[in-house]
């Protein structure tokens, strides 16, 4: 008996639960990517939408990898925690969120609507910009342990639209 209820369970949930959620998020908008010396392949941050064009209350940045190739693949457990991954997500208000990344620790980014879709906010060079995309240079140490050279943070000043660059060594 208890292993019917579980399936009748697993059923109910797969055909209640999945569509609900498919359609809560609507669409997703495009933040800034990572790019890498190492190979083609990007991490992407997006915002998930809800059907409203909203932000959802908590977790609204996901990050992915977009392949050489042009598929798109999860981020491992380490590159989550340790490289890539968000390491903090604060709702400021609705439709604003500071966010902390692992790879750039040492800025926040705020996350909100900006003429019509949303916009990573950041400060590069001391200027509040819109940060489009990092470039990270790294040299490989030991087998699969890279040794950053520096981080470029490229994006537009938010108050007059100029584009921007930054480079930061690491110490």
């Amino acid at each position: 008996m208890k292993w019917f209820v579980l399936v009748l369970l697993f059923l109910i949930l797969s055909f209640v639960s999945w569509p609900v959620f498919a359609i809560s998020w609507n669409r997703t908008d495009h933040l800034f990517s990572i790019e890498r010396s190492k190979n083609k392949n990007l991490v992407q941050y997006d915002v998930r939408l809800m059907e409203n064009n909203d932000l959802p209350d908590s977790s609204p940045v996901t990050v992915y990898w977009i392949m050489e190739d042009g598929g798109q693949e999860e981020l491992t457990t380490m590159e989550r925690k340790y490289a890539y991954g968000i390491d903090s997500q604060e709702k400021v208000e609705k439709n604003k969120f500071r966010i902390l990344l692992h790879a750039l620790k040492q800025r926040e980014i705020v996350v909100e609507r900006i003429g019509g879709s949303f916009k990573a906010l950041v400060s590069i060079n001391g200027k509040q910009s819109i940060l489009e995309r990092v470039y990270i240079e790294s040299k490989e140490i030991l087998r699969g342990f890279p040794r950053v050279l520096y981080v470029e943070l490229f994006g537009r000043t938010q108050e007059a639209d100029h584009p921007i660059k930054e480079r930061i060594i690491p110490r």
